[in-house]
């Protein structure tokens, strides 16, 4: 898998809006993506979830949001 971006300013991150079968996600939080351009093409984010690990989710379970360099850094750390 693709290494994490280093510089969190530069992070993307979603809210998520569905969370059916999965234990380790809340709606309504927001959740950073990790870089992963195969699962992507086949409708998959690549996750940090509530585990504090990377997994594949469905995309349609997200919507992506654009957050201040401070709220990135804070929340990428």
């Amino acid at each position: 898998m693709p290494e994490m971006k280093k510089n969190p300013s530069e992070s993307q991150f979603a809210l998520c809006i569905e969370n059916r079968d999965c234990d380790d996600l809340e709606k309504r939080k927001i959740y950073q993506i990790l870089p992963y351009e195969e699962a992507a093409q086949e409708g998959y984010l690549r996750v940090i979830d509530e585990s504090w690990e990377d997994y594949l989710y469905p995309a349609s379970y997200f919507i992506f949001v654009e957050l201040p360099c401070k709220a990135k850094d804070a929340l990428a750390n």
